[in-house]
């Protein structure tokens, strides 16, 4: 395809030789390369660059942050320099060899500017909360992976002069070992998809899998692994297919019900319990949340009592109030009148079974906050209140003897063997 230039030349009376107008060829379009080069980077590119930064849409902010217009950029280049090298230059092992690169050149830009954007595409989706529910990173990986296969055949075809088929057909014998190298990627796009369509797990969810040391928020969903950073603001790192053959706790429901359980019991001592003498229960009638419940509790009591006619001079018979039950009530009706409590929820005190620790006493409930601060000041607050009401009915927290309860039983006998010898 020299004519053209050829044509040109003489036409400027120029007799050239065929090596002269290949270099004078070569030299325009190094040339007009370079121009180009200087006119999009640093004129096109920047313009429309500090266009879309100020511009309200975040996509168009998101593009100007990036690298494709770059790429883009390149990929023109490669196309033009290809196209001046047919029209300029002879057919033969020079264009040949000029064109292989240029194809090369732009495969593998056009693959630069795939990955922008979707990158761009995952920040949009990431900032606009879309499709956060599917497991974006894993399947843009994918599609990374796959492109770059096919990038890679088809430069490997130009440079060794055969038809991407080929390689294809001699692909389907090595798909053993194609199994085996993508064995995690594969394993992972399988476990992202389930995640995604039975709404398993998504961005910002708690998730909790003691087998991998993961409590904390998902921050990442990839194509192999899944990033958790933990509350102590270290991370780790899960096979995305465990998730699907592990079994792991989502608190997202708990979040996004409102309301977050109280579950925790305290141990009375059981040489605390008993009966409660007519003193006590007057001194436990000026609570304001047990005097109903003792009104009514103590006419139901002395009407059983009344109508079986029993003998109530041993305490064998008929029913009396206890202070573990009348404790038990008090909590109850104490939850259902603490304002940081659903009332919509479970609120349950219950007696569980005893143990060498004592009998545990349970309160289960809800508080209406899931902000994990709000959460733990909120139950220590409950709790500080009932281990301080416990007294008032008589009743003793179990505890373990502490290095404090032998100090003091080593006192105690100490003084009794002195008065003992004294009195001797």
């Amino acid at each position: 395809m020299l004519e053209p230039l050829s044509y040109w030349l003489k036409a400027w009376e120029y007799d050239v030789t065929e090596n002269e107008a290949t270099w004078i060829a070569l030299g325009l379009i190094l040339l007009t390369t370079v121009i180009i080069h200087f006119i999009l980077h640093y004129g096109v590119v920047r313009f429309l660059r500090n266009h879309m930064q100020k511009s309200p849409y975040l996509f168009l902010q998101l593009l100007s942050q990036s690298r494709l217009l770059s790429q883009v950029v390149y990929f023109i280049q490669g196309i033009l320099v290809g196209l001046q090298a047919n029209l300029w230059l002879w057919q033969g092992k020079l264009l040949n060899g000029i064109l292989a690169v240029v194809q090369i050149w732009t495969y593998i830009y056009a693959l630069a500017a795939l990955f922008s954007i979707l990158n761009i595409l995952l920040d949009w989706c990431y900032k606009k909360q879309v499709a956060t529910q599917l497991p974006l990173n894993g399947i843009f990986q994918t599609i990374k992976l796959v492109a770059s296969i096919a990038v890679g055949i088809f430069i490997v075809s130009l440079l060794i002069g055969r038809s991407p088929v080929i390689l294809l057909s001699g692909l389907g014998a090595m798909t053993a070992v194609l199994m085996l190298v993508f064995k995690d990627p594969i394993l992972g796009l399988v476990a992202g998809i389930q995640l995604s369509a039975n709404n398993m797990l998504k961005l910002g969810d708690w998730l909790e899998m003691p087998k991998y040391n993961a409590d904390g928020a998902v921050i990442d969903v990839g194509l192999t692994t899944v990033k958790v950073r933990n509350w102590d603001n270290t991370i780790t790192t899960v096979p995305t297919y465990a998730l699907i053959s592990d079994s792991f706790k989502n608190w997202r429901a708990m979040s996004e019900s409102g309301g977050r359980r109280i579950k925790r019991s305290i141990n009375i001592d059981v040489t605390s319990i008993n009966f409660i003498s007519e003193t006590e229960m007057k001194k436990l009638a000026k609570s304001r949340l047990l005097a109903n419940y003792i009104l009514e509790k103590n006419q139901e009591v002395e009407q059983y009592n009344q109508e079986h006619n029993w003998d109530l001079s041993t305490a064998l018979n008929g029913r009396r109030l206890t202070n573990i039950g009348t404790f038990r009530a008090y909590l109850e009706m104490f939850l259902r009148n603490h304002a940081n409590i659903r009332k919509d929820m479970t609120i349950m005190v219950r007696q569980l079974a005893p143990t060498e620790d004592g009998v545990p006493i349970e309160i289960y409930c809800f508080t209406n906050t899931v902000v994990w601060v709000e959460y733990e000041s909120i139950q220590s607050d409950i709790f500080d209140h009932i281990f301080a009401v416990v007294p008032e009915f008589g009743l003793r927290l179990h505890q373990s003897p502490s290095g404090h309860d032998f100090a003091s039983i080593s006192r105690h006998l100490s003084r009794g063997a002195e008065k003992q010898s004294l009195s001797a």
